[in-house]
């Protein structure tokens, strides 16, 4: 049984066609990646502001003493911290 040869024009639009697929494919890989940079960074972002907030906190309290009112001026920050969970 002889198969019909392909031609070099067949040939062409196939190599087209694999650049094609190889080009759209390492797009859409390198847009997912970028998405997922940023979100570990906004994440990153917000926990360190966290950790900034807790620190503040626990200055405060320390500053505080018994004083009870400015113990109770502290719960901004603690309430501020956990609102970023």
């Amino acid at each position: 049984m002889n198969l019909p040869k392909s031609t070099k024009f067949e040939d062409s639009k196939m190599k087209m066609k694999l650049c094609l697929c190889v080009v759209a494919i390492t797009i859409l890989i390198t847009g997912c990646g970028s998405g997922e940079r940023k979100a570990n960074k906004s994440i990153a972002k917000v926990n360190n502001e966290r950790l900034s907030l807790i620190e503040d906190y626990q200055k405060c309290v320390k500053k505080a003493g018994d004083d009870e009112v400015k113990a109770e001026a502290c719960e901004t920050y603690r309430k501020s911290a956990e609102a970023l969970q």
